[in-house]
């Protein structure tokens, strides 16, 4: 899994930063992949990188506020384009289907895949064997949600000296007993998948909230979080301001993810107000609450690693 900014500007661009959009691959090196919000200009973002529109599978929007979806419409029909683009989800809150359907009936836009828009509700919106993501609803100006995505629990590895001093060859019984299945030699001996095979371990955890004022629930979707991407519109100190705007101070972030045990912090969404050189400073402060604080800035990759190790 590997997290690539798009954009990391709050309200709107900046010479060195665009709107909020996040795309994070789920499926290998930058081959399928998601998307979070996609602000306007987000396909421009999208060229510059080795993303293809194609391999894009599902768009997940936080909240309806123009920084976080004017994108949208645009690299929705661009996609058309790309041979081979296959059935695309949206995922979003309430208004996300009127938006995209209005958008389209006033341009006259056709696409040449098949959309499905699920406007969704707090719980796990997706139950497959690879990935679980769930949803709970922030605390902002309109309503905006946090992304919990959870992959499943890896199989433990296999201790292939320990099958070669058995006499059993790479091939198909490999896969078997990795799969937690027992097998029989044409020997006739019994070897036990559990006698070969490593302890399974958990799967690593992200979590992406929407537009949010501290609230219980961005701490319980960044639970043990091996990676915490949350907003960092203010400064420390400017609680009152972040609090009128339904937004967060990077303090309040590196506290978030200190409730929450999470491993990595990833600010992101800082006000127009801050050049680099503040965004640095900024982070020095919030390393002070939670150690492991990074900027984002576009173009930015981050690993996902479990543990973050």
């Amino acid at each position: 899994m590997q997290i690539l900014f798009l954009g990391t500007s709050a309200g709107r661009p900046t010479k060195e930063r665009n709107v909020t959009s996040i795309a994070l691959s789920v499926h290998g090196h930058f081959n399928r992949f998601w998307l979070f919000d996609a602000g306007e200009g987000t396909q421009h973002r999208l060229l510059e990188t080795k993303l293809k529109l194609n391999k894009l599978e599902r768009i997940f929007i936080t909240h309806l506020h123009g920084d976080h979806l004017y994108g949208l419409p645009g690299l929705l029909c661009s996609r058309s384009y790309f041979d081979g683009a296959g059935p695309l989800q949206i995922y979003g809150p309430t208004g996300i289907r009127d938006y995209i359907e209005s958008a389209f009936r006033h341009s006259s836009a056709h696409l040449d895949y098949e959309l499905e828009v699920t406007e969704i509700e707090a719980g796990r919106i997706i139950d497959e064997p690879e990935y679980q993501v769930e949803v709970a609803e922030l605390d902002h100006r309109i309503l905006s949600f946090g992304y919990r995505i959870v992959e499943s629990p890896q199989s433990g590895k296999l201790d292939t000296g320990k099958l070669a001093r058995l006499g059993v060859q790479p091939g198909p019984l490999y896969g078997k007993l990795k799969n937690g299945e027992d097998v029989t030699l044409p020997t006739g001996q019994m070897i036990h998948s559990a006698e070969v095979v490593g302890p399974t371990s958990p799967g690593r955890i992200v979590t992406i909230l929407g537009d949010t004022r501290p609230c219980a629930n961005a701490d319980s979707l960044a639970r043990v979080a091996d990676l915490l991407v949350h907003e960092a519109t203010f400064a420390g100190g400017m609680e009152e301001k972040a609090n009128e705007y339904g937004h967060s101070t990077i303090i309040q972030a590196a506290q978030c993810a200190s409730n929450a045990q999470a491993k990595k912090l990833v600010v992101t969404h800082f006000s127009s107000r801050f050049g680099e050189e503040d965004v640095a400073r900024l982070v020095e402060d919030a390393s002070s609450v939670f150690p492991d604080t990074v900027a984002a800035y576009d173009y930015l990759e981050v690993d996902v690693l479990k543990g973050n190790n």
